[in-house]
């Protein structure tokens, strides 16, 4: 299993110091969250900064709220970031959940899942070379057909697109209540006629260093996770040896990667999970 390290948001200019640790512990992946309303960077201009500043580590969106971009910017976007990091970037998209980020955008949150079908069939068709509204639109991304695409989400109709659009999905639900999730999108896999299986990435919440550092992480996840009114949903884990053991279930579970999600804008924190973790 492969272990990623989703970057925190609450410091974008101290990102680079970030990924260049990340690939120096030898983790995986680099992954940035999406908002539109919160405070936190762009994700697509962020991981074309992180490119510049790494050789071999993956970006990853996690995800991208694709329902809030216009399709073709979002292809001529995605296919530039693949071009210039040498084919290292995976598209994980979602439909996003929050009121505030799609009234911003002005897209009506009650047709996102609509919204998103038709740009993951636009974003393969353009990929490909095909015209769009009677036009090409290049470049053509390093990965021929484009990225790999990762689908997160919970409910359903998020559950069947894995099957019909992507390569994988992106499972952010707690180890106890993944295993329907991650059975159903196996399922639909194999119903879909598609061969092997998806690739499963999930994610957990984590904190480390010193005590500073973790009550910022804290205190940075408790404000995101405000709005569900749920005190403490999404508290990072910061015990080395549970790190540890949550990663080990993470394996046996039969994830092809953890993401270790990261809060707090300290950058030592990359030496210290890798310590626990590698």
């Amino acid at each position: 299993m492969e272990i990623g390290l989703g970057l925190p948001v609450g410091a974008p200019e101290l990102l680079p110091d970030w990924a260049r640790a990340a690939e120096a512990h030898g983790f995986s992946t680099l992954a940035l969250l999406d908002r539109l309303t919160y405070h936190n960077p762009e994700p697509l201009t962020a991981l074309a900064v992180l490119a510049g500043a790494t050789r071999t580590i993956r970006l990853q969106t996690e995800v991208l709220l694709a329902p809030l971009r216009e399709t073709a910017l979002l292809a001529k976007q995605v296919a530039t970031l693949d071009r210039m990091s040498g084919g290292r970037f995976v598209l994980g998209v979602g439909v996003g959940g929050r009121e505030d980020d799609h009234r911003a955008a002005g897209t009506p949150i009650g047709q996102r899942g609509r919204l998103l079908d038709e740009r993951l069939t636009a974003l393969r068709r353009i990929w490909d070379g095909e015209p769009y509204r009677e036009t090409i639109i290049g470049p053509r991304p390093a990965t021929p057909g484009g990225p790999p695409i990762l689908i997160g989400g919970f409910a359903p109709a998020a559950l069947r697109r894995v099957a019909r659009y992507a390569d994988g999905f992106l499972c952010a639900a707690p180890l106890n209540w993944a295993g329907p999730l991650v059975d159903t999108v196996r399922e639909q896999w194999t119903e879909a006629g598609r061969p092997g299986r998806p690739r499963l990435v999930t994610q957990i919440n984590v904190a480390a260093g010193s005590a500073a550092s973790i009550e910022q992480a804290r205190s940075d996840v408790a404000g995101y996770y405000a709005f569900t009114g749920r005190p403490g949903w999404g508290t990072p884990i910061s015990d080395p040896a549970e790190i540890a053991d949550t990663v080990a279930a993470h394996r046996e579970f039969g994830a092809d990667e953890l993401v270790l999600y990261c809060w707090g804008d300290f950058p030592q924190q990359v030496g210290h999970l890798a310590a626990a973790v590698f």
